[in-house]
């Protein structure tokens, strides 16, 4: 259902938390996603769990572990990442709710907080990460691709097989969480058996070099080691805000106490296993590129394609799951599109990230700065977002107020944009742990200014 449809749902819509959308389809076909209440649940606890184990194999977290080198040791890094994924864990479960209990995206989720105008601040600062990991992560397949394609037949055409790579990914997209759940619950035992093979093969290959520079060093538990959990919790921050767009589509009868479980364990292996292998082998051989690495790792041919093609394959499920829906979501809202043309306009939004120049091993860094700047406003977002669901609405929302474009949420909340500003800029005051830092000031600037300003009273009272 379009957007521009909606307010045909306010009407028949109570304050109530069992009140549903009445010309909501009780049955949802592939790529027919809507910012309507969800009523047609898909996933139940273990399919969803795969799926985010699936979508989450990104090689930025392999990056994020190069950036490593030289200031964690391997129990420290492991350790790190640990406990950024269990913080991870409870936020998304915390933001969540509101998506699981009601059934609304990340975008309707938004407007009491922002306003149905200032929604668009929030989508875009969740959609360009998206579409710039999109590319990123897109070059890294294609270039998987390409390197088997050499292997094999001798045939070596980076952009073509990018292009190539990126028609494949467009037209799974457009299937919508159907095509999401088929591929992820299907693809998640190959990405687990493969990671751990990837993490032997390594192991085998650099010991040496590994024991000298990553398990031999001392490092540090300080201020690097709290800035290590929040790089690799920033890779998710993006998620911790859209976390509503998934969760909607879980079945009704999982209990929110099992959430924190469900996506802790579904985020550790792969962000564990990628960060570290890494750390391991940027750090034995000097390069961040994982496709040199792991041409240089395995010395066996077929053993090299299979885990050539996994690369790849890791690469779509993300994708799919991570940098599709949320901007394609963001322009169903602003554009009034379809579920459909987003996806197509997120991919070809992609080519314009230029992803041949992040790959580089010189842009590790610039993406560690990336992750750090973009935590910045994430943070805030998140905060406010809680706020609002938790403490002023106390998880009772009027979900007639939240489709009526002329009713007490249009326009502007300015509480929410000066609150994410004012996390902002003391997150960007503490890069190394900025998430963290931003959360306090944000939510309580909030929370002050919903209280205490009267521009903010129909937004609070409602």
């Amino acid at each position: 259902m379009a957007v521009a449809q909606q307010k045909m749902v306010a009407p028949g819509l109570g304050a109530g938390v069992g009140a549903v959308a009445p010309d909501a389809s009780q049955h949802k076909a592939a790529g027919e996603e809507s910012l309507a209440p969800q009523q047609t649940r898909i996933m139940d606890r273990w399919s969803y769990l795969l799926a985010w184990l699936g979508g989450c194999v990104s090689i930025g977290t392999f990056a994020m572990g190069s950036s490593l080198v030289g200031q964690l040791n391997m129990l420290q890094a492991a350790t790190a990442i640990a406990i950024g994924c269990f913080v991870i864990g409870i936020a998304l479960a915390i933001n969540g709710a509101a998506g699981h209990k009601y059934g609304i995206p990340f975008m309707v989720q938004a407007r009491s907080a922002f306003g149905f105008g200032g929604t668009r601040f929030p989508g875009f600062v969740r959609a360009v990460p998206a579409v710039v990991w999109f590319g990123f992560q897109s070059w890294i397949g294609a270039g998987a691709l390409n390197a088997v394609s050499a292997t094999m037949f001798g045939y070596d055409n980076l952009v073509v097989w990018f292009i190539a790579f990126q028609a494949v990914q467009i037209g799974l997209s457009v299937y919508g969480f159907h095509g999401i759940k088929w591929l992820e619950n299907i693809g998640s035992g190959f990405i687990l058996f493969a990671l751990i093979y990837m993490f032997y093969a390594v192991i085998t290959k650099f010991g040496g070099a590994i024991d000298a520079k990553i398990t031999g060093i001392e490092g540090t538990w300080g201020l690097p080691f709290w800035g290590a959990t929040m790089l690799f919790l920033g890779i998710y921050s993006t998620m911790m805000l859209n976390v509503s767009d998934y969760s909607r589509e879980l079945h009704k009868d999982v209990k929110p106490r099992t959430l924190t479980t469900i996506y802790s364990m579904s985020i550790l292996p792969a962000t564990l296993f990628m960060g570290l292998i890494g750390l391991m082998v940027s750090g034995a051989t000097g390069t961040a590129d994982p496709i040199k690495v792991f041409s240089s790792a395995v010395d066996n041919k077929p053993l090299l394609v299979i885990t050539l093609l996994f690369i790849a394959f890791a690469q779509v499920t993300t994708n799919v799951l991570n940098n599709v829906v949320p901007p394609a979501y963001v322009l169903m809202d602003v554009f009034k599109l379809s579920f459909r043309k987003s996806a197509v306009l997120v991919g070809l939004l992609a080519f314009a990230t230029f992803p041949w120049v992040l790959v580089k091993d010189e842009s590790a860094g610039g993406l560690q700065v990336f992750v750090q700047t973009y935590s910045a406003f994430l943070g805030p977002i998140f905060a406010v977002l809680v706020v609002d669901y938790y403490i002023l609405r106390r998880r009772m929302l009027n979900l007639q107020h939240f489709y009526d474009a002329e009713g007490p949420y249009r326009g502007v909340n300015w509480a929410g944009i000066v609150a994410t500003a004012v996390g902002a800029a003391t997150a960007l005051s503490f890069p190394a742990v900025s998430w963290y830092a931003s959360l306090l000031p944000a939510g309580l600037t909030y929370w002050l200014l919903m209280n205490h300003w009267d521009a903010c009273k129909r937004f609070r009272d409602n």
